[in-house]
């Protein structure tokens, strides 16, 4: 099983992130913030984890929103889902936006986010002059109706 280490950039950082059930996709990031750090309806901000990650070279990792946050509180991502590459070191810092119409919370060790991890597939880019047609073509954005 690959391994990801993770190292706490504080002293009082919240505990480690880990998966909260036996089948668990994701593992739950936490707000490592100094108080209470209310966010207004549509107002955004990066919340810092506490955190750094090394990630085996191959993999991802994807932040994604917690639906239950998100179907309580408004509570999203405003770049979901966010990678992390393999070669990141620095802090995880989540991209929240408060979608809902009050409010909203973050009070240190709020569980904010998750964190998902993908194998990553590189491609050999190459330049075309002219691409092989399709049957969908050009079409996009709802071309094929409801």
């Amino acid at each position: 099983m690959p391994q990801v280490k993770i190292q706490r950039l504080r002293a009082n950082a919240p505990s480690l992130p880990r998966y909260h059930s036996d089948h668990a996709a994701g593992i739950d990031l936490m707000a490592d913030v100094e108080a209470d750090h209310v966010l207004n309806p549509l107002q955004r901000a990066a919340i810092p984890t506490g955190i750094a990650i090394e990630i085996p070279v191959g993999f991802e990792g994807q932040v994604r929103p917690r639906s239950g946050r998100a179907l309580s509180e408004g509570l999203t991502l405003v770049n979901s889902p966010g990678t992390i590459d393999a070669d990141y070191r620095g802090e995880i810092r989540v991209i929240v936006i408060n979608l809902g119409s009050e409010p909203l919370t973050i009070r240190p060790g709020d569980r904010i986010a998750q964190l998902v991890f993908a194998p990553v597939v590189r491609m050999e880019i190459v330049e075309a002059d002219r691409l092989h047609d399709s049957t969908r073509g050009e079409g996009g954005f709802g071309h094929t109706g409801r």
